[in-house]
């Protein structure tokens, strides 16, 4: 079995916290990491109608069956359990209680604030990173193949075809979560949406664009992709709005969570396909994101993410702040480092006052350096460079 990192954290809030939650994919390996740091509590999952409807009918005497701790799964399908949950921790005052899980992030975060403020610990598990296979038998030297593969557990525990996964993933779970939050009367619309928004990875998110070309409304693809973002598919990352006294994009980029499902909706099936097409390069600055974030949430940190671009098309790939002290990143897919890769980092330094020192270029290859023009670091070096940061660390 594949070691999680976020496993640690969680099981230090559980001593701490009276309740834990574990959002997060479907299929990013939640129930298996909650059974596996529980496995002495009650287990039930709420997918199962029958167990559903105790849940429902009987909060009371569902929540019995745990005396000794209870990981629910998809609790975000049973909302009045969270009140009876609240009512529990208040009375017995015991931590680690109850763990909660699910994939559907609005729904349960709702449940959550409403009921359970102040009781719980919250975690994001997405599917696994570069870090977290490196140490195993799957681990790999190709950043591309990692990119086409994605980290979705099961294609690394049980072996399961590429293709024949992600067909299944999107019928199977984001058709039936779409069904169960809102009303869609082309489910093949859907997919075709879902496919334009791939094909806009590492670019502005240009809903009136993605309209036009769907046949969509505006606030159709506007609701739409709010879905993409509550079932942990694809997200936005934000612009930072500090000026410079220059006139910055306020677009947010669009990004999927899982690189594996952005190039299988792109129709790229092998590695030889990737490293030619089209979106080469912007689904590896995807890869190079989604890793931070990874490496963010496995740690149990917030860290909010941000692109910069102004109007003169200068632009910083990612970009976070911490403590007010900004940190400048510059991605690129190229394995061999040209004096243009630092243009970018340059200018950003030039107007924020940072020194070049304090930048770095992420790239295809796998050089670890201190330049004048800023650091390099390879792709494989990327979560390692992360976690040297003392200020980010929790």
């Amino acid at each position: 079995m594949i070691q999680r990192h976020l496993a640690t954290r969680i099981r230090d809030a559980a001593t701490q916290m009276p309740v834990v939650s574990v959002t997060g994919p479907r299929q990013s390996g939640k129930t298996t990491l909650c059974r596996q740091l529980f496995p002495g509590y009650f287990y039930a999952n709420l997918e199962d109608p029958e167990t559903r409807s105790f849940a429902l009918n009987d909060p009371r005497g569902f929540l019995a069956q745990g005396p000794n701790g209870m990981v629910i799964d998809e609790a975000q399908y049973a909302p009045l359990l969270f009140s009876y949950i609240q009512v529990l921790v208040d009375e017995q005052k015991q931590n680690g209680a109850f763990v909660l899980s699910g994939s559907q992030n609005f729904l349960l975060m709702e449940r959550i604030t409403q009921s359970l403020a102040g009781r719980v610990a919250i975690f994001y598990l997405l599917p696994l990173s570069f870090h977290e296979l490196q140490p195993t038998d799957f681990a790999t030297t190709s950043a591309w193949q990692l990119i086409l593969n994605g980290g979705y557990p099961r294609i690394f525990d049980q072996g399961v075809d590429l293709n024949l996964f992600f067909s299944s993933y999107l019928q199977t779970y984001v058709e039936r979560d779409l069904r169960q939050l809102i009303q869609v009367s082309d489910l093949q619309q859907f997919q075709l949406f879902t496919r334009l928004t791939a094909g806009r990875v590492g670019q502005l998110f240009n809903q009136s664009a993605i309209a036009t070309e769907a046949g969509l409304s505006h606030p159709t693809v506007k609701k739409w992709f709010s879905l993409l973002e509550t079932s942990f598919i694809a997200f936005t990352l934000p612009p930072y709005f500090r000026n410079f006294n220059k006139q910055l994009v306020k677009t947010p980029k669009v990004y999927f969570y899982d690189t594996g499902l952005a190039c299988y909706l792109l129709g790229i099936r092998t590695v030889g396909e990737l490293e030619t097409h089209y979106a080469r390069g912007a689904l590896f600055e995807n890869f190079v994101i989604v890793e931070a974030l990874k490496s963010f949430y496995n740690r149990g940190i917030r860290m909010p993410l941000y692109f910069w671009r102004d109007r003169s098309g200068h632009e910083i790939d990612l970009l976070f702040d911490t403590g007010g002290h900004l940190h400048p990143f510059e991605i690129k897919s190229g394995q061999t480092i040209q004096p243009d890769f630092f243009h970018n980092l340059a200018f950003f330094a030039g107007i924020s006052g940072l020194d070049t020192a304090e930048t770095a270029l992420i790239y295809g290859g796998d050089l670890q350096q201190a330049r004048s023009q800023g650091k390099v670091v390879g792709w494989r070096g990327f979560p390692e460079y992360l976690a040297s940061f003392p200020q980010i660390e929790s």
